[in-house]
């Protein structure tokens, strides 16, 4: 990508499309889950780019304190997906749509918070 900053990060990228599709998705729970379910997933959705983003601005260490975060919110949000599965708001192919984009994006996060290691180490 020719971009710059963390616009230029593929991750980043896919986790702005996933926020989207959890967006998309959860338009279709139950009225009742808006300050539940939908609200956790969103918000743990929103999480994972914002991180990305603050991290890369911030550079340093705080870069990979802040992919980690999103680590967790990522993880955060495959728990709440499975919830919304068992409850019967999604159906097998919304989960596996959304577990799959997390699964690619996870190991993403891994491979940066991997590579900002190598870069700076701990003292």
């Amino acid at each position: 990508m020719t971009d710059r900053g963390h616009r230029g990060l593929r991750v980043w990228h896919l986790a702005m499309d996933l926020a989207g599709a959890v967006y998309q998705t959860t338009t279709s729970f139950p009225r009742d889950e808006v300050y539940g379910l939908v609200s956790q997933m969103r918000r743990a959705a929103v999480s994972i780019p914002s991180n990305i983003a603050e991290g890369y601005g911030r550079g340093g260490k705080d870069y990979a304190r802040f992919v980690a975060i999103a680590y967790g919110s990522l993880l955060e949000l495959e728990t709440q997906t499975e919830l919304a599965r068992r409850f019967g708001f999604l159906n097998i192919d919304q989960e596996g749509h959304i577990l799959s984009a997390t699964a690619e994006i996870g190991r993403m996060l891994n491979a940066l918070r991997a590579s900002l290691r190598k870069t700076n180490p701990a003292p």
